[in-house]
């Protein structure tokens, strides 16, 4: 793959993880469009299970970008050899 676009694909992973991690725990998780908009999602985007999920999925993403930029080093070393 391009080093380009493989540098992009991680810090575009590295940055979705990063707001995955931290949203649901800012007001704006609390105060968006679907809430405002449909009131019977309240208790279930509020539930601190379904916070805990979404920041779990950012923690994947974050990994998913660790993981790729240890594998891009590996690639890089072994194509030196």
């Amino acid at each position: 793959m391009n080093r380009f676009v493989r540098a992009l694909l991680v810090l575009l992973c590295f940055e979705m993880g990063a707001i995955l991690v931290y949203l649901p725990w800012s007001s704006l998780w609390e105060q968006n469009y679907f809430l405002i908009h449909f009131p019977a999602l309240i208790p279930v985007m509020l539930h601190p299970a379904v916070r805990g999920a979404v920041s779990g999925i950012g923690v994947l993403d974050i990994i998913l970008a660790a993981g790729m930029i240890r594998r891009s080093s590996q690639d890089a070393s072994a194509a030196s050899q």
